[in-house]
């Protein structure tokens, strides 16, 4: 699956595209698919590592 990272702290730049593999559920838990998903300015202040 194709997913936006934020890796480092910035503005749009900051939103890395990337391929993923694809989840899957655990027990009790169900997969979804997602055909377009927003992003608020304030999403680009924030770092996963």
């Amino acid at each position: 699956m194709r997913a936006v990272q934020i890796t480092r702290f910035g503005g749009p730049e900051a939103m890395d595209l990337v391929d993923l593999t694809d989840p899957t559920p655990g027990p009790g838990q169900q997969r979804y698919e997602v055909s377009s998903a927003g992003v608020n300015f304030a999403d680009t202040h924030h770092s996963v590592s």
